[in-house]
């Protein structure tokens, strides 16, 4: 009796931690644990070498830029250590010539292309959403068959010289106004907005450009931002097609000016007597130049930050 009395509670026991066993929840990844001192420190040494391995040679490209002829001559070179800080390598270039009007013409075709390249790709993002559309499936495939196979720089440079369009500033915007990644970006986005509200934005009578205007681009804006900036960068960072494109060194935009003083070692026009007199230094000149091309993206940069991750990894409208 006894015997039996201490055996059930052991046996219930049992079963009872078997049950909560069986409905534990399963141990979490390694990924998601709580970080240790150590990893944590481990984390903070790493960061701060990749932040340091980044911003030590912009200091370098800044300090040098502000520098006099005298400090640069003194350091024999790249400059670490700001002395006698000077504006003058910016006031020649921003003065006149010809970096002023790169730095315009780079301007003007990111601006330019950026609006034509973002009208299209939402057009044609948005139409490819739409499963129903006239050849969605064709011209999707087509669009996907670009991203693997290309004609070639020769078809492509006879195409632009057929169409007339060699030294023009056409040239430096149509042959790459159109992203098919950016449209696909586009595309999946505005698939994940509720068909029922575009239904119902339908039975109230609107056509498709004004629910593309009044819902779809609103409810999209953060991707919208994104994409725009990968197309401004882009734009201002091109220096290929004017090179190949261009003969008129008047139009040639601030990427290609800056090739022509980093590698070819020719300065800017304007500026060769002040070099020459040696009132200006050549690795001044060229480190201003090199802020120059990349202080609009620096600015612009954190405007769109904000917008980056939602605009990349989540839908506007959940169905």
């Amino acid at each position: 009796m006894s015997a039996t009395d201490t055996a059930a509670p052991t046996d219930s026991g049992t079963t009872a931690a078997r049950g909560r066993h069986r409905w534990a929840a399963p141990p979490r990844p390694v990924w998601e644990e709580k970080p240790t001192r150590a990893g944590l420190a481990g984390k903070g040494i790493a960061l701060s070498a990749a932040c340091l391995a980044i911003l030590f040679p912009l200091w370098i490209v800044i300090v040098t830029s502000l520098s006099s002829r005298r400090t640069i001559d003194a350091a024999g070179g790249l400059v670490i250590v700001p002395r006698d800080l000077t504006l003058i390598a910016y006031q020649e270039l921003l003065s006149g010539g010809q970096v002023q009007r790169a730095a315009l013409v780079s301007l003007g075709v990111t601006v330019v292309g950026t609006a034509f390249s973002m009208v299209v790709s939402v057009l044609c993002a948005y139409g490819l959403s739409r499963t129903n559309s006239l050849g969605h499936r064709w011209i999707l495939m087509t669009l996907l068959a670009t991203m693997f196979f290309g004609a070639g720089l020769i078809p492509t440079y006879l195409l632009v010289q057929a169409l007339g369009l060699t030294d023009t500033y056409l040239a430096l915007i149509l042959p790459g106004a159109v992203s098919v990644f950016n449209v696909l970006v586009l595309r999946s986005f505005f698939m994940n907005i509720s068909p029922e509200l575009l239904d119902s934005a339908r039975i109230d009578g609107a056509g498709d450009l004004r629910i593309l205007w009044q819902i779809v681009i609103p409810l999209s804006r953060a991707v919208i931002a994104v994409i725009a900036l990968f197309y401004a960068v882009g734009y201002w960072s091109a220096w290929f097609n004017a090179s190949i494109y261009l003969t008129d060194q008047e139009m040639m935009p601030l990427q290609n000016v800056m090739i022509q003083l980093v590698q070819k070692q020719e300065p800017p026009t304007g500026l060769g007597q002040q070099i020459k007199t040696g009132q200006l230094s050549p690795l001044s000149v060229q480190m201003a130049v090199m802020v120059l091309a990349l202080l609009p993206v620096a600015v612009a940069s954190p405007f769109v930050q904000k917008h980056f991750r939602k605009g990349m990894l989540t839908g506007a409208v959940k169905g």
